[in-house]
């Protein structure tokens, strides 16, 4: 439902920012659908949104209305490990989020100078997360190998982040088209696994009996015994959604036995962005973006990041 509300006034550590262009991820349609303990209602959902800084409060020396930032998703977590306190303070769940003409926020970063507002807008969570996952913990190199699972924002920045720093990628998919687009952004081996159910094998047979050495599991407990066996001896297991639901049962022996490295993610920090964004605007990253709406439209975007039948990001331009 769009509303009309007063325009926000930044406090003295923040900045307004003219929102041009949000971007969807699968957590802002939970959002939409659950009701969370302390969540503002009603919620101005979305996390990931850039546009023009417009006004800043009293103590803000760090930017000035003109400059072109994104909102960070955390708006307290500005290095070093996460705190309980940074849980809090999430954009479009505890906090209001961007899909709005106007937001008041605490911590930006400043956009690669190459992007549009709508290539932009879709850094903060999911690649922010890939890039946390692969390249800050994982160290991804040359000559490992990467599983990704299907073809959601998280895998598809992955696979951009993992072929830019020389490894070589397989990637799951249920749709041969997805996965025609898949190898068109460099993914050297794919597959179909409605065509393999048992993909964990497959994957075994491409890498030689060795298995990947990283795995970018956004599965969550549905795919989690499978990623264990598709993961080679001491490899990583970088552990970021769980669409196929919250319950399950886990057998740990695969990770004893194997020495696996499981690690969770929750995006990123500012410090982590910003060096992400170096990173992009050195080799002029382009994003991956399936379908761009327009404000009032938003209803449809929703929709789409529903059907799951994307490629790349959703966007709705303000």
């Amino acid at each position: 439902m769009q509303v009309e509300l007063p325009d926000p006034v930044p406090a003295p550590d923040e900045v307004l920012v003219r929102i041009r262009a949000v971007a969807l991820n699968f957590r802002d349609l939970i959002a939409t659908r659950i009701e969370r303990p302390n969540n503002l209602t009603p919620l101005i959902p979305c996390s990931d949104g850039a546009g023009e800084v417009i006004a800043v409060g009293a103590n803000v020396t760090a930017w000035k209305p003109g400059d072109r930032v994104i909102g960070c998703f955390f708006q307290a977590w500005e290095a070093g490990r996460i705190r309980r306190e940074v849980m809090r303070s999430d954009l479009g769940g505890p906090l209001h989020g961007v899909l709005a003409e106007k937001v008041a926020l605490r911590d930006v970063v400043a956009m690669p100078s190459h992007m549009s507002f709508e290539q932009a807008c879709t850094l903060p969570c999911a690649a922010l997360t890939a890039w946390h996952a692969l390249v800050e913990e994982g160290g991804v190199s040359a000559d490992e190998t990467v599983l990704l699972l299907g073809t959601g924002g998280v895998s598809i920045f992955a696979l951009q982040f993992a072929k830019l720093h020389g490894a070589r990628v397989i990637i799951t998919s249920s749709s041969d088209t997805k996965l025609a687009k898949a190898r068109a952004l460099g993914a050297d081996e794919t597959i179909n696994y409605r065509e393999f159910p048992d993909w964990q094998v497959r994957v075994h047979e491409l890498t030689g009996r060795r298995g990947a050495d990283h795995v970018v599991e956004v599965g969550g407990w549905g795919t989690l015994e499978k990623s264990f066996e598709s993961v080679g001896y001491g490899g990583k297991v970088h552990l970021i959604g769980v669409l196929t639901g919250f319950e399950g049962k886990i057998n740990p022996w695969q990770i004893i036995v194997k020495s696996l490295r499981v690690q969770g993610y929750y995006v990123g920090n500012r410090e982590m962005f910003d060096s992400m964004n170096r990173t992009i605007e050195q080799h002029r990253f382009a994003p991956v973006i399936d379908s761009i709406y327009e404000f009032g439209c938003a209803r449809d975007a929703f929709a789409l990041m529903e059907s799951r039948a994307h490629f790349g990001k959703i966007v709705i331009r303000v």
